[in-house]
């Protein structure tokens, strides 16, 4: 742990959204984008619990209750492991600023963003490596297993590899200066729950090479800024071809992405945003309006968002020693 520092009584982070599998990394891989994301504010309560006081911008879907909200299960993690259960509590405000259920890890978001917060507020106890099992905890909730694509990539920025799970050991990536992230967002909602249920338990062997010869070629890409290798390595054997059917116009939207110069294409999470690898903001725009305009020839509406990779992660934005 970090020695402590001057305590806050009022705090806010801001974690931003993220991108998991990146194709072939089922679960082992993801990366933060610019743009949305989830900002929390935590302050000191005086009755020792932790309370979820208000979420904005979530038309009343989230639970208030924290035994419920990934934000909350979170918190009560770091608490139980800071011993301050019987000291004054936590009062969390939630102003969701990206779309739910929409693959860009939501859930995520809201707990990373809590967790930075109230460490900050009781003077930075935990390195952000000591954040992470908190922030993985709430997504318990939220699908029912405490994978860490999203949260490690929202919490470190950049691109992130999940070795292991149990115990965490995450590895941080690098991210090619020329590469950009074209995300289309259809106005659907696909839970992450339902879409790990309609996964296989068992795969044929040689697609499993398959898959495992993409990651190890898609990580060599990344650290060695080769793009045509990062090309013929963002292919997904086994998720893609499952999820895929989920979303409208998939196979559409990728090709139109594919034809337009994107280095690959795939479902961002568990969809149904898909996202696009392109070298220029210049390719970025013009992929993301050929993707767009699938959707539009459907009658979908949906949101676009261009990005670099975003190397920051979760960040302070706002202090103030007034509660």
């Amino acid at each position: 742990m970090m020695s402590s520092k001057n305590q806050q009584e009022m705090v806010s982070a801001f974690a931003p959204a993220s991108v998991a599998n990146v194709g072939c990394g089922f679960d082992v891989l993801g990366f933060a984008i610019n743009g949305p994301g989830d900002e929390v504010w935590a302050s000191r309560a005086e009755t020792p619990e932790v309370q979820i006081r208000a979420i904005y911008g979530d038309q009343g879907a989230l639970p208030l209750d924290a035994d419920k909200n990934t934000a909350g299960v979170a918190v009560r993690a770091m608490m139980r492991a800071l011993d301050k259960q019987d000291e004054p509590g936590i009062h969390l405000k939630i102003y969701k600023k990206m779309p739910l259920g929409s693959g860009l890890g939501s859930s995520a978001a809201s707990s990373v963003a809590a967790v930075v917060a109230v460490n900050r507020l009781f003077g930075d106890p935990f390195t952000k490596n000591e954040l992470l099992p908190f922030a993985t905890e709430g997504e318990l909730v939220a699908s029912g297993t405490a994978h860490a694509d999203n949260a490690a990539a929202s919490l470190f920025g950049g691109f992130v590899l999940i070795r292991s799970t149990n115990p965490l050991d995450v590895i941080s990536l690098p991210a090619p200066e020329k590469l950009h992230c074209v995300v289309i967002h259809p106005h659907v909602e696909i839970r992450t729950e339902d879409t790990r249920k309609i996964l296989r338990k068992q795969i044929p062997l040689a697609k499993a090479v398959t898959q495992w010869g993409n990651v190890g070629a898609l990580v060599a890409g990344l650290m060695k800024s080769d793009y045509d290798l990062i090309a013929r390595a963002m292919h997904d054997e086994i998720i893609e071809p499952i999820r895929s059917v989920l979303i409208p116009g998939y196979d559409s939207i990728k090709k139109a992405a594919l034809q337009s110069g994107a280095l690959g294409c795939s479902i961002s999470g568990s969809g149904p945003s898909i996202f696009a690898l392109v070298t220029s903001k210049e390719q970025a725009k013009e992929t993301g309006r050929k993707m767009q305009a699938v959707l539009n020839d459907m009658a979908l509406e949906s949101s676009l968002y261009i990005s670099k990779i975003n190397r920051r992660g979760a960040e302070i934005v706002n202090k103030t020693d007034n509660a």
